[in-house]
């Protein structure tokens, strides 16, 4: 993981670190890995995974993730599985921390 966030510039490493970081501590039993390319975290299968992009910071809680926080979300562009944190805003750690533990008690419930 420390390979994928070292291509970025300083200031989305910084981003980037504090999402893991993040990650980390809302599912600490979480098995970090890359899939698809990109930071994964497991547990009972795939978790949580995210991304950088030029203009935003990819989060992918699965589609049930973004259903359950949908009205939280809705300042963001949101997919059926991801939602967009534009990289020029502060990103709504206290949401992604509630996102995480959704998806904990929903993937240890599997």
């Amino acid at each position: 993981m420390e390979d994928y966030i070292s291509t970025f510039p300083k200031e989305v490493q910084d981003i980037l670190e504090k999402l893991r970081n993040t990650i980390r501590t809302s599912a600490p039993e979480a098995e970090e890995t890359i899939n698809y390319q990109i930071p994964t975290f497991k547990l009972n299968g795939n978790l949580v995974h995210f991304a950088a992009y030029k203009n935003h910071i990819g989060f992918y809680p699965t589609p049930s993730g973004i259903e359950a926080f949908k009205k939280e979300l809705s300042p963001y562009e949101v997919a059926k599985g991801s939602v967009k944190f534009p990289i020029n805003k502060p990103l709504p750690f206290d949401l992604v921390r509630r996102i995480i533990e959704y998806r904990v008690k929903e993937n240890l419930e599997k």
